[in-house]
C-alpha cells in the first residue's frame, strides 16, 4: 500500500538532513516523498532537485514561485500527490523532522488499523515522556494555553492541534485540501473543522484518532514571525465564524433560524 508524505521547504537549505530522507527510503519501498519549495530565497530548490536525480520515481518536487506560506504549500503538495501518485494514504511532516519517522509510521499503522476509508489520524505531543521531548518552557506554556481555546472551538477535546505530523486517507485528503485555507499557519484547526462540518461529531470521532508521539524535539529557526503571531487572535476569530457559524446563517422564516442556532450549538457544546 503506497504511501505519500508532503513535506514544506521554505529556505530549509541549512537544516535539510537529507541523509535521513534516504536512509528512510530505503528502507521503505511503499513511501514516496513529495518536498514542495514555498518560493524560497536560498538554494533549498537546488538542493532538492538534485536529491531528487537519484530517486526521480520516488521524490517529487513542487516548487512554488513564490512563498504562500505553510497551509498552501501542503495544500499544494497534497493535490499534486492526489494527481500524480495512488497513494492510499497522504500526509505530511516537517521538514526539520521534529516528528522522526518513526512516529510518521506508527501513525500511518494507526490509521491502517483502526479507521475505515475515511479518516485521518494526527500526532499528539502531550503525552510524550518528558525526557523525550525538547521544547522550551515558554513555548510550552504557551501551547497548552493556545489548546484549551482550540478545544472549545472545535468542540471536541483534542490534546494538540498543532503537531505537525497528520496523516489521511485519499478520500479523506481529496476532501479535506480541496479549498483554500484561511490561515496559514492555523490550518491544522481548519483540517479538523472540515472534518467535523463534514461528518457531524459522533461520526468524526469513529473516523479520527489522536496518537501519542514517542520522540518530539523543537528545532530552532521557525518561520512563524512576531507579526504572524500577533495576528492568531484575528485568525482564530475568523476561523471561529467561517466554520462554526457562516454554514448556518441563513436568511429565512425564524424556525430556520432556530434551527441552524441549534446546530450551531451542537458543535460547540
Amino acid at each position: 500500500m503506497e504511501n505519500a508524505i508532503v513535506v514544506p521547504c521554505y529556505n530549509e537549505a541549512g537544516r535539510l538532513d537529507l541523509n535521513a530522507f534516504q536512509e528512510f527510503l530505503s528502507q521503505n519501498d511503499n513511501y514516496t516523498i513529495c518536498f514542495v519549495n514555498d518560493g524560497s530565497s536560498d538554494n533549498t530548490l537546488e538542493i532538492l532537485k538534485t536529491f531528487q536525480a537519484n530517486c526521480p520515481n520516488r521524490i517529487h518536487v513542487f516548487d512554488a514561485p513564490r512563498n504562500n506560506g505553510k497551509a498552501e504549500a501542503i495544500r499544494a503538495g497534497v493535490n499534486y500527490m492526489l494527481e500524480n501518485t495512488q497513494a492510499h494514504k497522504i500526509g505530511f511532516m516537517d521538514a526539520d523532522l521534529a516528528t522522526g519517522f518513526e512516529d510518521y509510521e506508527n501513525l500511518a499503522d494507526s490509521l491502517d488499523n483502526d479507521i475505515d476509508t475515511d479518516g485521518m489520524v494526527i500526532g499528539s505531543r502531550t503525552r510524550v515522556n518528558t525526557a523525550n521531548i525538547q521544547r522550551t518552557a515558554f513555548r510550552s506554556a504557551s501551547s497548552n494555553i493556545f489548546n484549551v481555546i482550540i478545544r472549545w472551538i472545535i468542540g471536541l477535546k483534542i490534546n494538540d492541534t498543532q503537531c505537525g505530523a497528520k496523516i489521511f486517507t485519499r478520500s479523506t485528503a481529496n476532501t479535506l485540501f480541496k479549498k483554500a485555507f484561511i490561515s496559514k499557519w492555523l490550518f491544522d484547526i481548519e483540517l479538523l473543522m472540515r472534518m467535523r462540518n463534514k461528518y457531524g461529531k459522533s461520526s468524526m470521532l469513529n473516523k479520527f484518532k489522536e496518537v501519542s508521539l514517542q520522540k518530539w524535539t523543537e528545532v530552532d529557526g521557525s518561520k512563524i514571525t512576531l507579526k504572524d503571531a500577533i495576528q492568531f487572535p484575528i485568525q482564530l476569530i475568523k476561523i471561529a465564524f467561517n466554520y462554526n457559524f457562516k454554514p448556518f446563517l441563513k436568511v429565512g422564516p425564524i424556525n430556520t433560524l432556530a434551527s441552524s442556532l441549534k446546530t450551531v450549538k451542537s458543535f460547540l457544546f
